[in-house]
Parts: C-alpha cells; sequence; structure tokens
C-alpha cells in the first residue's frame, strides 16, 4: 500500500461504544484537557513569575510541567475532533506526528524524573556540595539535553517507522500507536524492533538508576529528623509522581495482553490512555499542594490576580 500518497488513512477504532454519547464525552474530555493545561500553566508561571523559585528543583518541575503540557496536546485535540467525527481516521502523515509527540512526551517524562531523582540524592546525601554540583547552569544544560536526546528519540523512532510499506489500516487503539503502526507493515521490521530495543534497556537503566538513587536518599534521611522532614517534603512528591507514572505506563503495556478482549472494552480504551491523561492532571496538583514555596508562590500568584480584578 502507499503509504506516502495524502490519500491514505488509518482507521483508528477506540470509539466504536461512544457513538451514542460522544456529546457528553466530548464535553467532559475537553474540560479535562482545559484543566490539564491550566493546573500545568499555572505551576509554570508561578515558578517563572517567582525569583524564590528559581532553583534547580524547581527548574526541574517546571520542565516537568511544559511536558505534561506537550503531552496531553498531543492526545487530546484529536480526541475531542474524533468526538465529533461520524469516522475516526487520521492521515498517515498526522499519525507520525502523534507518534512522535507522544513518544517523545513519554520518554522526556521519565528522563526529566530521572534527573530529578539525581537532583534529590545529591540534596539529601551530599547536602554540602549540592549549591557546586547542581547549579542553574548545570541544570539548565541537563534540561537542554534531556529535551534533545528525547526529542531525537522519538524522531529516529517515527521515521524508521515511515520508512516501512503498510498493508494495512485498522488501528485498535483512540490515537497513533508506534507499536500498532509497526504490526501493520508488510516487511521484515528488525530494525524498527533492534532500536525499540536499545530504548528499552536505555530506560530500563534509568529506572534502576533512580531505585538506587533512592535506596542511597532512604537511607541518609533516616539517619536525622532533619533529613526525613526534606525527604517528605521534597523526594516525597517526586516519588509520587514517579511512581503514578510508571504505573500508567505498565497499564499501557496491560492494553496490549488485553488487546483482542472484546468483553473489557472499557479497560482497555482507560489502560491505553492511562498515561495520557492521569499524570499530566495530577502531578502539577501533588507539587503544588506538597511544596510549600510553590503552594506559597501559587497562592501569590493568585492574590495578584485578585487584586488586579477587584
Amino acid at each position: 500500500m502507499d503509504n506516502s500518497s495524502e490519500d491514505f488513512l488509518f482507521v483508528l477504532h477506540g470509539l466504536n461504544d461512544t457513538r451514542t454519547n460522544k456529546q457528553i464525552y466530548f464535553v467532559f474530555t475537553l474540560l479535562l484537557y482545559l484543566l490539564t493545561i491550566s493546573v500545568n500553566l499555572t505551576v509554570v508561571a508561578a515558578i517563572c513569575l517567582e525569583k524564590m523559585l528559581h532553583d534547580p528543583m524547581y527548574l526541574f518541575i517546571c520542565s516537568l510541567c511544559v511536558n505534561e503540557i506537550y503531552g496531553a496536546s498531543g492526545f487530546y485535540p484529536k480526541l475531542l475532533a474524533d468526538f465529533l467525527s461520524d469516522s475516526q481516521v487520521i492521515s498517515y502523515i498526522g499519525c507520525l506526528m502523534q507518534i512522535f509527540v507522544i513518544y517523545s512526551y513519554v520518554f522526556c517524562e521519565f528522563t526529566n524524573l530521572t534527573v530529578m531523582a539525581y537532583d534529590r540524592y545529591v540534596a539529601i546525601c551530599r547536602p554540602l556540595e549540592y549549591r557546586s554540583i547542581i547549579t542553574p547552569w548545570r541544570a539548565g544544560k541537563l534540561l537542554l539535553l534531556t529535551w534533545f536526546i528525547c526529542l531525537l528519540e522519538a524522531a529516529i523512532m517515527a521515521g524508521l517507522t515511515s520508512t516501512l510499506p503498510i498493508c494495512g489500516s485498522d488501528i485498535d487503539k483512540l490515537y497513533c500507536s508506534n507499536v500498532a503502526v509497526v504490526k501493520l507493515a508488510c516487511t521484515d521490521t528488525t530494525l524498527n524492533k533492534s532500536f525499540g530495543y536499545i530504548l528499552m534497556i536505555f530506560y530500563i537503566s534509568q529506572a534502576i538508576f533512580v531505585v538506587i538513587s533512592y535506596i542511597y536518599i532512604v537511607k541518609a534521611s533516616l539517619k536525622s529528623k532533619a533529613g526525613r522532614a526534606k525527604f517528605m517534603q521534597t523526594c516525597l512528591p517526586h516519588l509520587i509522581t514517579l511512581i503514578n507514572f510508571t504505573i500508567a505506563l505498565i497499564f499501557d503495556i496491560l492494553y496490549s495482553l488485553y488487546g483482542n478482549s472484546h468483553s473489557l472494552y472499557y479497560l482497555r480504551n482507560f489502560l491505553a490512555v492511562d498515561y495520557l491523561i492521569v499524570p499530566p492532571l495530577l502531578n502539577p496538583i501533588i507539587y503544588g499542594m506538597k511544596l510549600t514555596q510553590i503552594r506559597n508562590g501559587l497562592l501569590k500568584l493568585w492574590g495578584q490576580k485578585i487584586r488586579a480584578v477587584t
């Protein structure tokens, strides 16, 4: 099949059972998307406008929230358009773009959380050296490197997928998945699978690094009351965020196991999109509620807006 043709379309089958109530689903999804964008933008604005929040730890949180907006914007607009359409289709180029955005979001999310684990390790285990090791300049370079590597990985993945001749058009998901598109290829996909294994090893290595970091962090925190307080204040939100995102990714893996079971239709849809919906909404709320300085920054920002209105 000529997948370079502008007329070539993939058919998404995730909304087959929602046609009768699609207006309700549209309104609910739109509100969810607007709420996700709003809470993340609020945290980003508070960090950018409050000078006390220009430390490396808050810059990493700001990057995380920007990535949440980026990932949500790669998923929600197409889903909203599908609710208003009688057929859920996506162009070949649009599918590749969605693959690039969603996978770069996933890569950047996990890498950002890994960098934040390193930041917390230095802050808890080597507090006297923290200012010399994690400088704002070095934090900025880490963030630039994180975004560059993750965008490059996603670009290579989408590029490899674009070279495959496609022999099918049906995708049993709410969005374009690289795995689903590769399965439709009518040629050898060894190169794509090999690159996938390389990425898997790379991110498993990051997960091992995070686990080791937290072993040292917990050991150091237990030595003093101040260490335990610092862990609860700055590390616990990060740990909750990391677990939340990891579980969401595991749900997506479980989706593939239940992918052919029509009796678990709604469960399959939830498992497939959980990592695109739950972390972007909950993460900024977790940081906004748990970290005192961000909470104070938010209150200050809201106070300025209220005074401006009145």
